[in-house]
């Protein structure tokens, strides 16, 4: 299979394989969201914008995924006898495996864009440095540190509590990327993931998808009781409004979405998701 050249490095996921536009397939979608957003060995075979819209609207379905594979091995290091610590420190780091680590590089990416306080193109360069600048670390150590904990405590009242919130986070996660690529948020940059992506998705198909999940979410959590059910409803609402509101200010301060920017509300998405978890 012949492959043509991956996007700029700035954005959190890149394409295994690409070639050249062969009409329109059904799964177009799932190839580009599995072969975008994880590691996992799925070709994409088609890099235009009706592709990236119909990945975009499968992107939680690649979280979902994602979050199932990381609750597998908290809940055998459980059954083994391990702690909740432990077993949530599997679970966070599965996603990070899945992912190449790269949602986690565009949230510490936007981090530095932001914290630099620089005008927008002198941030924008700022994020597409390779190195990692304090902000950025400083994000990372708080936001593994806040997942880890969510997750210690949900393991902490039963495993299935736990599966429950590492599957929700994940989802949630991608579901935040169908939001954020919603018509009318820019692109920052003319290359890259950011460009290929935003503003693809009609706001009305993002609008139903979100209540998919929410709903998908709620009848999840009603197998644990009437109060994991709400519980989980709201992760999702609660998680998508922390991205929205980080959506809006990165769109301000930089002129639009990039591939970091994506990364850095995935992860944002998933951290809320958690810790609403913890409440109550």
């Amino acid at each position: 299979m012949s492959t043509t050249p991956e996007p700029p490095d700035d954005e959190p996921v890149s394409p295994k394989s690409v070639s050249p536009k062969s009409g329109r397939a059904f799964s177009d979608g799932p190839r580009f969201a599995f072969g975008t957003l994880t590691v996992l060995p799925v070709a994409v075979h088609r890099w235009d914008r009706e592709a990236a819209r119909a990945g975009m609207l499968c992107a939680p379905v690649a979280g979902l995924v994602v979050g199932l594979g990381a609750a597998v091995p908290g809940g055998l290091l459980l059954l083994l006898g391990a702690g909740p610590l432990l077993a949530a420190v599997a679970s966070v780091a599965v996603p990070a495996v899945l992912t190449r680590g790269l949602h986690l590089d565009g949230l510490a990416d936007t981090a530095d864009g932001l914290g630099s306080g620089r005008p927008a193109e002198d941030a924008l360069r700022i994020m597409k440095q390779s190195d990692i600048g304090p902000f950025g670390v400083v994000t990372l150590v708080l936001v593994l540190l806040a997942q880890v904990a969510a997750l210690t405590e949900a393991y902490g009242e039963s495993w299935a509590l736990g599966a429950l919130a590492t599957a929700v986070s994940a989802t949630t996660a991608r579901l935040a990327l169908t939001l954020a690529a919603r018509a009318g948020v820019p692109a920052a940059r003319p290359e890259g993931l950011g460009a290929a992506v935003a503003g693809v998705v009609p706001v009305r198909a993002a609008l139903l998808v979100a209540v998919l999940v929410g709903c998908a979410a709620a009848g999840a959590g009603a197998l644990l009781g009437p109060y994991d059910l709400g519980r989980a409803a709201l992760a999702v609402v609660l998680a998508c409004g922390a991205a929205e509101l980080l959506l809006r200010h990165c769109v301000r301060r930089f002129g639009g979405v990039t591939g970091d920017v994506f990364g850095g509300l995935a992860e944002t998405a998933a951290t809320a998701a958690l810790v609403v978890f913890t409440l109550g």
